[in-house]
């Protein structure tokens, strides 16, 4: 199975983030979400097809069944690799091994690391690890896995200042051999975040997150959770779309915009939050392609 640091070496890459549907149902439905993008060719990004897919991991593991059958699902029928999101709170070290023994047995060669969130009512975090370090050496120990870490542009929502969130992200992409954005809507907070990083030697590859602002009050509500700015008078016009057409396009304009100026000044590659909707990526890739 394809290592996605491998992929990153050879040159930008293209891939797209989903969530595992909660019926087996939504799981059918995904499959053809993937047939569409499996056929996707865009000339523009070097990549030109898919590289690879992620796959999220629901807090406290709440999708860990799901995440796992739907990646090795994947895995199995797709050209690329999937890549599992896996997030450490809430679980033991002796469930993550079992978890990370699973995905080598199955062919996965790929895991996102991720501390995750501490519970929303407030309650004490449970488990073994606290931070997404700690879980890099769990998967580095469990065997050969490309490993990929999270990054904020904007400062991660519970970091006290600039300094600290360097200087903690700069170790952890040091550990890890590449790193995926939290979404952003500027172009300028991505290249801040690689220069700070360079400041303190890091040149581990970042995948800039790209979210097609179809969905505002979704987004708006991820946002305030990650810290990001949210662009308010982009969504101002997506909200006054007179038909889903209309609004499509003005989400697909705006995020094909701010990938064409990514692309444009170096980055590692595209990485795309399509919401499990095949429609969006087409759209924003066909306007690159279209220039």
């Amino acid at each position: 199975m394809t290592r996605i640091a491998d992929l990153l070496a050879e040159g930008p890459t293209l891939s797209v983030e989903f969530f595992p549907p909660k019926t087996d149902e939504g799981i059918e439905k995904l499959s053809d979400t993937i047939d569409e993008l499996e056929k996707l060719s865009c000339p523009a990004v070097p990549a030109d097809r898919l590289s690879f897919v992620s796959i999220t991991y629901g807090a406290g593991g709440s999708t860990r069944d799901r995440t796992r059958d739907l990646v090795v699902r994947v895995n199995e029928r797709r050209p690329f690799p999937a890549m599992p999101h896996l997030t450490c709170m809430g679980h033991t070290r002796a469930e993550i091994d079992d978890l990370l023994a699973d995905y080598a047995a199955n062919g996965v060669h790929n895991v996102l690391a991720l501390a995750g969130d501490p519970p929303a009512d407030g309650s004490p975090v449970t488990g073994d690890f606290t931070y997404a370090t700690e879980l890099i050496e769990a998967i580095r120990a469990a065997g050969d896995f490309s490993v990929g870490v999270a990054a904020h542009p904007e400062l991660h929502p519970r970091s006290p200042d600039r300094a600290h969130d360097r200087r903690y992200l700069a170790e952890k992409l040091n550990a890890a051999d590449f790193g995926i954005t939290q979404f952003f809507f500027d172009a300028d907070d991505y290249f801040s975040m690689v220069e700070d990083l360079a400041d303190r030697g890091c040149e581990t590859p970042v995948l800039p997150g790209v979210m097609p602002l179809l969905n505002p009050t979704t987004a708006r509500r991820f946002a305030g959770i990650a810290g990001a700015t949210f662009p308010e008078e982009l969504a101002a016009r997506v909200e006054a779309a007179e038909d889903p057409a209309q609004r499509m396009a003005i989400a697909a304009d705006a995020a094909a915009e701010l990938s064409a100026e990514l692309l444009e000044r170096g980055v590692p590659g595209l990485h795309i939050y399509c919401m499990n909707r095949s429609d969006v990526v087409e759209a924003l890739l066909g306007r690159l392609t279209t220039g």
